[in-house]
């Protein structure tokens, strides 16, 4: 057996690991649960009532559904969840249909269902919502490692020994390299290595350098001389942002994926949206409306039928379903062309699954943030391309990965990181644009090998604030010794330390009353615990004057991946006589949440308790050499 396949057979391995992880999780919240505790868990609606139902974009069939009861409980019900409607008329086994949320209130929840139209028990009483479990996206990853490992003496075959090592990728001479002249020296450096490359390209694009600016350039190059281009990103919000900036390029975009996950904004570029704009759009409902009414006929055809009332309701069926399959056929060919016409095919790694380009081969693939991909899923636009470009920084988020045996073994690895170890003439872009050179400093150190530069528009940027007031553009704000010892909330298992809070609600509230307004700064406040999170967002709650005096948003690291603010404060919440650190231990971690800042950053943290880790060694040394380090006590 070769060595791709041992490799790829322990990932599917792997893969079947983390898909039970994920399985167990949503048994013991909601399969194994009863009714009543899957409403108190807010992973259920019931009863609710049909307050709208009809066909959307792309005439997909859906209901608005509206809480009978228990309006005000938390839920956690998300645009883009897989959920199950049922219906409890029928007794013990109720009628199911799957869908899609495209958005959730507090009280209302708009549900898109997979199948072409909308269920005869819909309009009946007694009817629910739970959370479902999604396998689509695992089946489509181990179907995606399978093809790989099958492909013989063919492009996906190379493309395998060469992403995994096992081969060199080529680049072409470029004799006369372009010149983009909104674009810096790397950056353009960057672009010339995406057009001379033939096989692979790797993209490293630390915080604030504009790597999908560059990402942008290079796919309008690549459009001049190339058939359609395959843009993905893990996340729809990734895509969604690829897509606008694609656009404001003028370039033609399909956005491919389900509508119910796409930006409102964007669904003009999608199939469906693209479909209504086409002469062919209003022959097509009217062939669809023809249909209906054929299976309309046929529904009022129940109960005891004579021989002939059968044969008539046959016929209306058998006609809905040759009518259907014409506008089938139509739709198909309408989209084929689409896409065929289009410049920039933009979807996410799993939407590259999508039957619209199944049989497709575009000549190029690029990805963006696939240092936070999964490398399963990373194969799937992979299957339908001749080159790679894979785009992204290493030193950030790496996947979610719930199975902790398969995080042991190297599921959280993504392909951006394993290529990394064997693929050449890695381009590293070196400006950024973001932040005061300080915040970038320690970053810059410890995972960039002082690569990095900060552009003369942000090296020195600073708050605005009144004239008897200055303040340094990083402080570390030392607990040690406080006593300010961290608290674990015994139901969610995360950690919070309401000192840490006293302090950071002090010094915001200090800081805010000297900044010079308008505008007002945007703030963002950090934890690695979302347990910190809910107790710094309830506290503040308290404080409107603060919220009148900036722009507050308070989350996790993993929410401000890809964002930024003026102001960003980290509360490190760990503090603790055994020095135990937790999630402080993934080092990535504080990378993205120090360079989310662009104007001022404030870590509050206990030096003791962090201490025998060389990263936070080099924290505080960083801050006291560039005398930004204070003790609270």
């Amino acid at each position: 057996m070769s060595q791709s396949s041992i490799a790829l057979r322990k990932l599917r391995q792997l893969l079947k690991l983390e898909k039970a992880a994920h399985l167990a999780q949503f048994n013991a919240s909601i399969l194994n649960s009863s009714p009543q505790r899957r409403q108190t868990k807010g992973v259920s609606w019931y009863p609710v009532f049909v307050r709208k139902m009809g066909y959307g974009l792309g005439d997909h069939p859906f209901v608005l559904l509206e809480r009978k009861t228990q309006w005000e409980q938390p839920h956690q019900f998300k645009a883009g969840n897989v959920v199950t409607v049922f219906c409890k008329q029928f007794g013990l086994h109720p009628q199911t249909a799957k869908g899609v949320i495209q958005f959730v209130t507090q009280s209302q929840m708009k549900v898109i269902f997979y199948m072409p139209d909308l269920p005869e028990w819909i309009r009946k009483d007694k009817i629910g919502v739970d959370l479902a479990f999604d396998e689509y996206t695992f089946l489509e990853m181990d179907k995606a490692l399978q093809t790989v490992m099958e492909a013989k003496e063919s492009r996906l075959a190379e493309l395998r020994e060469i992403l995994l090592g096992n081969q060199k990728a080529r680049f072409q001479m470029i004799e006369h390299p372009i010149t983009i002249p909104s674009l810096n020296t790397s950056q353009n450096q960057a672009v010339n290595r995406i057009l001379s490359a033939q096989d692979v390209v790797i993209i490293h694009g630390p915080p604030g350098t504009g790597k999908t600016t560059t990402l942008v350039q290079a796919i309008v190059q690549l459009a001049q001389s190339e058939g359609t281009i395959l843009a993905c990103a893990p996340s729809n919000p990734a895509v969604d942002l690829l897509t606008e900036k694609l656009l404001e390029q003028g370039l033609t975009v399909v956005r491919l994926g389900n509508i119910s996950r796409v930006n409102e904004t964007l669904l003009r570029h999608t199939v469906e949206g693209h479909l209504t704009n086409l002469p062919e759009y209003e022959r097509l409902q009217a062939m669809k409306r023809e249909a209906e009414n054929y299976r309309k006929k046929a529904r009022t055809l129940r109960g005891k039928l004579n021989l002939e009332e059968r044969a008539q309701r046959k016929e209306w069926l058998k006609q809905a379903t040759v009518v259907t399959q014409q506008v089938g056929m139509i739709e198909n060919y309408l989209i084929d062309q689409l896409i065929t016409q289009a410049d920039v095919v933009c979807c996410t790694l799993v939407g590259a699954a999508s039957p619209h380009i199944l049989h497709k081969e575009f000549e190029t693939l690029v990805i963006d943030e696939a240092a936070q991909a999964l490398e399963a899923a990373t194969w799937i636009p992979i299957t339908r391309a001749k080159k790679v470009v894979l785009v992204g920084d290493p030193h950030q988020l790496p996947p979610t990965i719930v199975s902790i045996k398969a995080q042991r073994q190297g599921l959280h690895k993504t392909l951006m990181e394993k290529c990394l170890h064997y693929i050449k003439k890695v381009v590293l872009l070196q400006t950024q644009y973001r932040m005061n050179e300080l915040i970038m400093g320690f970053s810059n150190q410890e995972f960039y090998q002082n690569q990095l530069q900060a552009d003369s528009s942000v090296k020195n940027w600073q708050l605005s604030l009144q004239q008897k007031h200055s303040t340094k553009a990083v402080e570390f704000i030392d607990t040690a010794g406080c006593g300010y010892t961290e608290q674990m909330n015994p139901q969610s298992k995360s950690y919070f330390n309401p000192q840490e809070y006293a302090i950071l609600g002090q010094h915001l509230d200090i800081l805010l009353n000297r900044c010079v307004a308008p505008p007002r700064p945007s703030v963002g406040i950090i934890s690695p615990y979302k347990e910190q999170t809910t107790y710094i967002q309830e506290a503040l709650e308290e404080h409107e004057q603060l919220w009148e005096l900036a722009a507050i948003d308070i989350n996790t690291v993993d929410a401000f991946q890809g964002q930024e603010r003026d102001i960003i404060y980290i509360s490190l919440v760990r503090s603790n006589a055994k020095k135990e650190i937790g999630f402080l231990k993934d080092f990535r971690r504080m990378n993205v949440a120090m360079t989310r800042a662009k104007k001022k950053l404030v870590i509050i943290g206990d030096s003791a308790t962090l201490e025998k880790y060389p990263f936070y060694q080099n924290l505080v040394a960083y801050c006291k050499a560039n005398n930004c380090y204070t003790r609270n006590c």
